[in-house]
């Protein structure tokens, strides 16, 4: 290990990604923010309900947060490529606290509260994109997809624990859950302003143009380059079946009343795919070798649809929990990998819109996975359903799997991404800039005179085959 620095032909350990100050209040601050968001969500959805007594107002209150993403995710994070990262962060923290605080009055009406409601889950977007992009500028090599495992694996039990205490807190007064919601938004945006290096945006004046055009260029270079748009696929199609028995839980679990608890066989079932996904995301984050989890992309992307497959045999709650526990830890397994080698082919200004693209495109392809099964498991037997589903899934992976790109075009759309602050998208990658490198100008280093030999190192990492290192969002 270099200077301290992992070696590209092994994992980055915990240790040395939790040694990055910044990180550790990246991390507390997110887990906070996610806390946050999944308290808000159990909240407001009682309290709607204890005001109304209606099914209907009390699930639209829920199903609020997703909009955002849905109707203007993209354009949304553009507005993280045009500002510094960090002030995005803390001002969007900010005005989650204050509207929650405004939704805890006492007697609002329910139609305000549901607008109020949508106005903060505005900030989601805009936040998100801005700490996807700010990641890769303060962690470098492998200690990267480390840090996308850990914040993938510390998301799933976030959602976990904020629906828990979100329920247990509202149970007793929404209005104190409402409260502790919005303490934790102003926890978060005070860790973010007071351990985060103040870096200038990315996105070069030369480049800004108006909002709907700098969107559509998140677009095009997501879907114009053969790279990112491979990994994008890869990506949408893992989404297309691993949500499915988590949406599917609650009829799954009323057909087999009689084998279990109804309300127990849909937890295990709904808690199974995150569980599944936190173990993968920490087992092979931490222990596969970087050039390893890189070969093992594709063969996880055809087995995690496979092993949801066996339903089709109708197998009793718990097993359908064990089938989607093994689902999630082989999407785990590939997501963070491919995140990486997406941000690496990214050229760094246009890192928040191409998280935008990614991030609805993901909301939009699991709602409407979730919606299709859902009605043609009305008309057949779930099982039958999810098989089938699983078994086009896997035909669908396999096609991804064999149709991705050599390794040379991967490594030239890196080596082109890291020579070009904010290039045009092309269908092309752009021609390298020789010398460069992928660490923006005001990047702190861990310790003086460090800085040129780390950048040297990143970069010729970032380009060797088969022992690159990764970068992540």
């Amino acid at each position: 290990m270099p200077n301290g620095r992992p070696s590209p032909t092994r994992p980055a350990t915990f240790r040395e990604v939790f040694a990055q100050r910044e990180y550790r209040f990246v991390l507390t601050a997110g887990v906070l923010s996610w806390v946050g968001d999944y308290l808000a969500k159990a909240a407001v959805t009682l309290l709607v309900y204890r005001e109304t007594e209606s099914v209907a107002l009390s699930a639209a209150a829920f199903a609020i947060s997703y909009l955002p993403w849905l109707v203007g995710g993209p354009l949304l994070a553009t507005i993280a490529e045009r500002h510094p990262h960090r002030a995005v962060m803390v001002t969007c923290d900010l005005i989650r606290m204050v509207l929650l605080l405004v939704i805890a009055v006492p007697g609002m009406p329910t139609p305000l509260v549901l607008v109020l409601l949508f106005t903060a889950t505005l900030a989601n977007p805009p936040s998100q994109a801005a700490r996807s992009a700010l990641l890769p500028r303060i962690l470098t090599g492998d200690r990267l997809v480390v840090g996308i495992s850990i914040n993938a694996s510390v998301g799933q039990a976030a959602q976990v624990v904020g629906y828990l205490a979100g329920a247990a807190i509202a149970a007793a007064s929404p209005v104190i859950a409402l409260l502790v919601t919005s303490a934790t938004y102003a926890v978060s945006a005070t860790l973010i302003r007071l351990g985060v290096v103040a870096r200038p945006t990315e996105m070069q004046a030369v480049h800004r143009s108006h909002l709907l055009r700098e969107t559509g260029e998140g677009f095009r270079i997501v879907f114009g380059q053969p790279v990112l748009r491979a990994i994008a696929i890869l990506v949408f199609s893992a989404m297309l079946f691993s949500i499915i028995p988590e949406g599917l839980a609650a009829a799954w679990a009323g057909q087999h009343a009689d084998d279990m608890d109804k309300g127990l066989a849909q937890a295990i079932i709904m808690a199974a795919g995150p569980v599944g996904y936190i173990l993968g995301g920490l087992i092979v984050g931490r222990l596969v070798a970087p050039a390893r989890r890189i070969a093992l992309m594709r063969p996880l992307a055809v087995l995690a649809p496979l092993l949801l497959v066996p339903t089709l045999l109708d197998p009793s709650p718990l097993v359908v929990a064990l089938l989607a526990a093994g689902c999630g830890f082989a999407v785990a397994g590939l997501l963070p990998t491919a995140n990486g080698l997406f941000v690496q082919a990214l050229p760094d200004g246009y890192r928040a819109r191409a998280f935008g693209v990614m991030a609805s495109g993901m909301q939009v392809i699991q709602g409407l996975a979730v919606l299709v099964t859902g009605l043609l498991a009305q008309r057949f037997s779930i099982p039958l359903v999810v098989g089938l589903w699983s078994s086009a899934g896997v035909l669908l992976m396999t096609i991804a799997a064999l149709s991705w790109p050599s390794q040379a075009r991967v490594d030239a759309a890196i080596e082109a991404a890291s020579g070009a602050d904010a290039p045009d998208p092309a269908p092309a990658p752009p021609a390298p800039r020789p010398g460069s490198s992928d660490r923006p100008a005001d990047q702190p280093v861990d310790s003086p005179g460090e800085g040129q030999q780390d950048a040297q190192e990143r970069h010729r990492n970032t380009v060797s085959a088969p022992d690159r290192s990764q970068a992540g969002t």
